[in-house]
């Protein structure tokens, strides 16, 4: 068993048997699942990426300039194509003030982190690209060293996936991962329309349907189960209104029962019964700095789009 199908296994006993049944979140993102959200966000109804693209255009540069950063570390990376938004901005500062500029890419999925990092080293051969499987929630988070500033950057409003108390856990670890003058850039999804939310989690063309299911493929690989089918569950995407978040579910199309060989364990699911695979908490850009300022960084500045849907928030220790 590999280290990642460790910590899936771990994570499956931990969720698996709860009530309701729960998974990370960070299961999704396998390399068919990553480029399944890839393709998720050119989705119509999928407005985040848009809102957060255009702020990075506008205050990529502004970004740079204002942290001077040498290293930027990115949390869940991906394919890292807002990213290079980004690179680009502290790639022309590297050229003007002759200081070498590293990016450290980090993500579960060794297969898409592999691919993602050889693309950007080509295409940025001015800059070191050193990428790290690795797990940010993980309670060891730690950041690799620079000789100037850090920076680093959570963006795609991933940070909505924690609930209030796993948040406050992440936000508080990476505060004591950062050195004094380090930089935190978030992004993260504002609160509006029920309607609009629903539909961005439940798009018509079945996308996310299809990235939602596949975790089912990954527990399927992971855990080599017999008896779990990617058909057997439906997608579910609804709001809740108490936690202003949306949630993802997986609801049972028959009765379930699976052999887990690799967990040595029986599971079994009424149909109709429902697993939580994400949840996607809305913010509000007042309670969202106050947050971060009782974890030990402290807002600089926040800028939105010009539809008010998305923020971006840089702090600093």
């Amino acid at each position: 068993m590999t280290a990642a199908d460790g910590r899936l296994a771990d994570d499956a006993v931990a969720g698996l048997w709860s009530d309701p049944p729960t998974l990370p979140t960070k299961w999704l993102y396998d390399e068919r699942g990553s480029l399944l959200f890839d393709e998720i966000t050119r989705l119509p109804e999928y407005y985040p990426t848009r809102r957060e693209t255009s702020i990075l255009h506008a205050r990529a540069t502004e970004i740079a300039a204002l942290t001077d950063a040498a290293t930027m570390v990115e949390f869940g990376s991906g394919t890292s194509t807002k990213t290079r938004l980004l690179l680009q901005a502290f790639a022309d500062r590297a050229e003007t003030t002759g200081r070498w500029f590293t990016y450290v890419p980090l993500d579960v999925s060794t297969e898409i982190l592999e691919s993602s990092a050889a693309e950007l080293a080509r295409d940025y051969p001015g800059i070191d690209i050193e990428p790290a499987v690795a797990d940010f929630t993980a309670s060891d988070l730690t950041l690799p060293t620079s000789n100037g500033p850090r920076i680093a950057v959570f963006l795609g409003g991933t940070i909505g996936n924690f609930d209030d108390a796993m948040r406050a856990t992440f936000l508080s670890r990476l505060a004591k991962a950062l050195e004094p003058g380090d930089y935190f850039l978030l992004g993260a999804d504002l609160i509006k329309d029920t309607g609009r939310l629903v539909a961005a989690y439940n798009d018509k063309a079945g996308v996310t349907a299809d990235f939602n299911r596949n975790m089912i493929e990954v527990l399927r690989r992971g855990l080599d189960a017999d008896g779990l089918y990617v058909d057997d569950f439906d997608h579910i995407a609804r709001w809740n209104p108490m936690h202003h978040r949306i949630e993802m579910w997986l609801r049972a199309r028959r009765d379930i029962d699976v052999r887990f060989r690799g967990l040595d364990r029986q599971w079994q699911l009424a149909r109709g019964a429902e697993v939580l695979t994400e949840i996607s908490t809305k913010f509000d850009p007042t309670v969202l700095a106050d947050e971060l300022a009782q974890a030990g960084v402290v807002v600089e500045h926040q800028w939105t789009d010009d539809h008010n849907d998305f923020l971006l928030t840089l702090s600093r220790r």
